[in-house]
């Protein structure tokens, strides 16, 4: 059994314990059907607003429950313990409320982050575009000052909660004779009944298949000027770098919860399923693979731990967060994947859970920056 984090007490013991019953009683059970529909109802989104799991770490002042950073923490942890991907808590709550909340000026924050908290506002984060990932510079969607409005062209892909959406953090640039990073800025778009918006398919995904990842296309859309976040053209690229590492940390405290649950199921498994006449458990080969994968997801436990001890005392280094993003996952995708071998030919059925964690975990080595990204981040920061 793992020590208790340095980060964890007795109130956020109990925070997590009913959290923990929320995702597994009431919302585990609706994803099967999130997944035939290649979405979540609008309707979830008020009712996660309701449980309180929204917004935990903004001030009460914008709506939000208080929180910090290990609230936010438990609520990613849980929600991937309990296998549910069809809905973004992470990109709503903790990257682009904190963008609002860091970057956004008082008018700002009071008009998105309490409909957000609530659920009555949607919010996604409009990175990557057909034919630009990772490289948050080669943009090419363009917002172009008119007046006191910004006039946008351009698509995204890949847009987690894109459907949904009532609120996309949208990076655009707003220099159309600048280049790089400089060019880079963040506008908030409101897209309900907006001329010139659009949504595109819903993407029909290896995993994570009740997520509604979309493509959005803006066609001269007119938005306030007072929407660009930040108050100055250009600080965009900025903004990003500074708030990434937040979400490398999210998706890499979700990677070890998955490596726990992949381990749980694994075990409850191999315990039952009897091969020549004994439990798969009782043979080497299944004790040493599992004895592996504890120990990988135990050293990965450690090292998230202390990361998040690093955000709740602000001195997270980007470097380190990579190297928690890309290692995590990378190990979390092997663990699921010896896990799903010891299934034998069951798990490669969907019915068992091993299944769609295999599908589901391969994409946490692409989004949030790709995991080759990550490693010449590290690099750089050795030069």
């Amino acid at each position: 059994m793992q020590p208790r984090a340095s980060w964890m007490d007795s109130d956020l013991e109990i925070f997590q314990d009913s959290i923990r019953k929320i995702f597994e009683r009431e919302l585990a059970p609706l994803e099967e059907r999130w997944i035939e529909n290649k979405m979540a109802d609008r309707g979830i989104w008020n009712r996660l607003g309701g449980y309180g799991l929204l917004c935990a770490g903004i001030p009460e002042e914008y709506g939000g429950a208080g929180g910090t950073f290990a609230h936010e923490a438990l609520i990613a942890q849980e929600q991937a313990r309990a296998m549910i991907s069809s809905y973004s808590i992470n990109v709503h709550s903790g990257i682009v409320a904190h963008y609002l909340l860091n970057y956004g000026d008082e008018a700002q924050r009071q008009r998105w982050l309490p409909a957000m908290a609530t659920g009555e506002c949607v919010a996604a984060i409009a990175m990557s575009e057909p034919g630009t990932g990772s490289d948050l510079q080669a943009v090419r969607t363009m917002a172009r000052r008119d007046g006191d409005e910004y006039v946008i062209n351009g698509s995204k892909t890949f847009i987690t909660n894109g459907v949904h959406a009532d609120l996309v953090c949208l990076v655009a640039k707003t220099d159309s004779h600048g280049a790089g990073a400089k060019a880079v800025s963040l506008i908030m778009v409101e897209t309900r009944d907006l001329p010139g918006f659009r949504r595109g398919r819903t993407l029909d995904k290896l995993g994570q298949r009740g997520q509604d990842t979309a493509e959005l296309f803006f066609d001269d859309v007119r938005v306030p000027a007072d929407n660009l976040l930040g108050g100055v053209e250009g600080m965009g690229f900025a903004q990003l770098m500074q708030q990434l590492p937040r979400e490398r940390m999210l998706i890499a405290i979700a990677a070890v919860a998955t490596m726990e649950r992949a381990i749980a199921e694994t075990l409850a498994y191999v315990k039952e399923r009897k091969v020549f006449g004994k439990r798969l458990m009782d043979m080497q080969n299944t004790r040493f693979k599992l004895a592996e994968c504890q120990t990988q997801a135990s050293i990965a436990r450690v090292f998230v731990d202390d990361c998040v001890q690093r955000v709740l005392d602000d001195r997270l280094d980007v470097p380190t967060a990579a190297m928690a993003k890309w290692w995590t996952t990378h190990v979390q995708c092997q663990i699921v994947d010896e896990c799903l071998q010891l299934h034998g030919g069951y798990g490669f059925m969907l019915e068992y859970p091993i299944a769609r964690l295999y599908a589901d975990v391969r994409g946490t080595r692409i989004y949030g920056g790709s995991n080759e990204i990550m490693k010449e981040i590290i690099a750089r920061g050795m030069d």
